[in-house]
């Protein structure tokens, strides 16, 4: 009988205690201090990160570098204490300098600063970059930087930069002229300006274009992605030489290397159409990259694969048959480390250079671990939970997390807030689908609850147990929802194949594997009302909410944001439009068996559902003119509805005061429908 008591006591006590902590209020999420990817020491006893303190004025906000030991001897202390934000920070190979970007003293564009960290000092602007400089990357001897800048086609040096720019600015007529696909990339009109790589030696003020006398940039079709160095002499980099054709193809990524005595630069088969992240080990033997082939698919699963170095043969893959996602991989002495995605969580894998056998080495139970920094046999990574936002964590030797800093633990211990469950269901269509549920803050299981069936974007991304601002899964609950989150066919981690599974088939099969775990979770979980419902989503989960609107009437609200309702306009303006062919197995004018019906516009006649829409108006991915048609049709049917255009927002609501402003419509609209 005294152990029951005892028990009886110790739940009561956790009950009390939970109703003493509060609900997480917009402002409660919003000035949690954001904590920015580590970077480990050469030696591996330091690691710096950046740390963004939020405010609700611009003008107020703070983000510095801090540094702290990895050994966690000394707290973390701040190494910049400048008001304007530093961000992609890298050790030099002795240690002893800090590269970081930064915008300072009314600098028009960022630039390189360099802190001397055994010297100590200001740091010190090192690039002069009329149109900015960023991704420093350290040459191994420490004596040269690689860095990118966007500049006019042909301008590759300074006077003919600077030229350029006064004639662009003084000419008399305001117009935008184009002559190829895209025109338009995100929330900016593209302009005439590439993104090629410099070279500064670290004694000298004059940069080098390292494409001046190739001629890979004369393409209409030149994209640079990512570079790295290839010793002292060489630098590997990707590029896409068909961007221009992507209006009617996939175009291809290649593998380059670019010799700075003579400037060449030669294109390296691989045998994939696709590849990314080159990097070399330390020994120079080996290239590691991430390849995938285009084929006629609405998702290709890159994987990690090692070529012998410099002849490019003998390919051995890494995570074919682990088959799925490389978030990010780090080379570090003899040793491969990677962040997976798997099923929600991001995981942290092992692999000897040498050997692909391979295996999951961190012992984290819940959360994701990213952003690797690894040096000298010591890792380093950004972990985040569903109920914490990212800190620095390092590791013990069998993979134990260990915080480095703890910024927000006082304000967390004050929130009620609900670890996530997740559960799984058994589908009409055999599939098994996993979905997350989330309580509300001072959460009663006597209780009944109202369920939000919450519906992600991408398609090809997934839930995790990760901590969010646009979609935070508890200000969204508050005290009042249950949320369900479902990853229907489409979503990434649960292998190659699951995520190529939506193609031809976009909203009914997704939308009835949601509604069908939504049922599941009412039957499993006997505080969910299962009559009053409500469904929404932002980006692909706000096309599912109006593909619902189109074929269903049990929701008694919709929330779509940024979603599109006639997938023929949003071909014909958006940003993107060949991936949406091959969804839909052909041009809009093929009128293919999708076309025709999967496209809630056609549906209108069954609109009913009571819908609020939400709509950055910078947004180019889902251009607005969707909502608008969206929001006509709701208007010409008389269906009870609400619309918020955000002018100054893309494809995402980013500014604190119209997230906090977005959130409370939200809710309200919520609460005026599940009472």
């Amino acid at each position: 009988m005294s152990r029951l008591l005892t028990l009886f006591f110790s739940l009561l006590i956790m009950v009390v205690q939970a109703q003493d902590k509060k609900v997480m209020g917009h402002e409660d999420m919003w000035l949690m201090k954001r904590v920015g990817a580590p970077a480990i020491s050469p030696d591996g006893k330091w690691v710096v990160f950046s740390v963004n303190e939020t405010s609700y004025n611009e003008k107020e906000q703070v983000n510095d570098i801090w540094i702290a030991a990895v050994d966690r001897s000394t707290a973390p202390r701040r190494l910049t204490t400048n008001k304007a934000g530093e961000s992609a920070y890298a050790f030099s190979p002795d240690g002893g300098k800090l590269a970081f970007v930064a915008k300072r003293d009314g600098e028009e564009e960022s630039q390189i600063y360099l802190l001397d960290l055994k010297g100590g000092g200001e740091a010190q602007k090192f690039t002069s970059s009329l149109s900015g400089a960023s991704n420093p990357r350290w040459r191994p001897d420490g004596k040269a930087i690689l860095y990118g800048s966007s500049v006019y086609p042909g301008c590759f040096v300074d006077s003919l930069q600077k030229k350029a720019a006064e004639e662009k600015k003084n000419q008399k007529y305001k117009a935008r002229v184009y002559d190829g696909f895209p025109i338009r990339d995100w929330d900016k009109w593209r302009d005439e300006k590439q993104s090629h790589l410099f070279v500064q030696h670290i004694d000298s003020t004059r940069a080098i274009n390292i494409f001046a006398i190739s001629k890979i940039t004369d393409s209409p079709g030149f994209n640079l992605g990512g570079a790295n160095w290839a010793g002292n002499d060489d630098i590997v980099f990707t590029a896409t030489i068909d961007a221009h054709t992507a209006a009617f193809q996939y175009t291809t990524s290649k593998l380059h290397s670019l010799n700075l005595k003579t400037g060449a630069v030669k294109m390296i088969e691989t045998g994939f159409t696709d590849v990314s992240n080159a990097q070399l080990t330390d020994d120079g033997r080996y290239l590691f990259c991430l390849v995938s082939n285009n084929d006629y698919s609405v998702y290709q699963l890159p994987k990690l694969v090692r070529y012998n170095w410099p002849s490019v043969t003998n390919p051995v893959f890494f995570t074919k048959e682990l088959d799925r996602p490389v978030n990010q991989y780090v080379l570090e002495s003899n040793n491969v480390w990677a962040s997976i995605e798997d099923a929600g969580r991001d995981y942290i894998y092992k692999w000897s250079v040498n050997d692909a056998k391979g295996g999951r080495w961190d012992k984290a139970q819940k959360g994701c671990l990213s952003q690797l920094s690894v040096k000298n046999g010591v890792v380093t990574a950004s972990y985040e939970s569903a109920v914490a936002p990212p800190e620095i964590v390092t590791f013990t030797k069998d993979g134990m997390l260990e915080l480095i800093s703890n910024f927000n633990s006082a304000k967390l211990e004050k929130l009620d807030l609900n670890d996530v469950e997740t559960f799984w269901t058994k589908t009409s269509r055999g599939k098994s689908i996993r979905s997350m549920l989330v309580k509300p803050a001072h959460f009663d299981p006597a209780k009944k609850y109202p369920l939000f069936v919450l519906m992600h974007g991408g398609p090809s991304i997934a839930y995790k147990e990760a901590f969010s601002y646009r979609w935070n899964y508890h200000a969204l609950a508050g005290e009042e929802y249950v949320l369900v989150l479902t990853d229907y066919t489409g979503s990434t981690g649960y292998g190659e194949k699951f995520s190529k599974d939506i193609q031809y088939d976009p909203f009914k099969g997704p939308a009835t594997e949601i509604q069908e775990a939504a049922a599941d979770a009412i039957k499993r979980f006997a505080f969910i009302d299962g009559t009053r419902q409500a469904a929404g989503g932002a980006s692909y989960g706000g096309h599912l909410t109006n593909w619902l609107q189109g074929t269903t009437s049990h929701y008694k609200c919709l929330i779509s944001h940024a979603g599109a309702v006639n997938f023929i306009s949003q071909w014909g303006t958006s940003d993107v439009i060949f991936g949406r062919e091959v969804m839909n197995g052909g041009a809009p004018w093929t009128q293919t068996k999708t076309w025709k019906e999967q496209n809630p516009y056609f549906m209108a006649p069954n609109f009913k559902t009571p819908m609020l829409l939400t709509v950055g108006e910078l947004d180019y991915r889902v251009p607005v003119n969707n909502t608008i048609e969206n929001w006509h049709i709701h208007q010409r049917l008389k269906i009870p509805s609400r619309l918020i255009v955000f002018p100054e927002e893309n494809h995402w609501i980013l500014k604190a005061e119209n997230s906090k402003f977005h959130y409370k419509e939200i809710r309200e609209w919520l609460a005026k429908y599940l009472k």
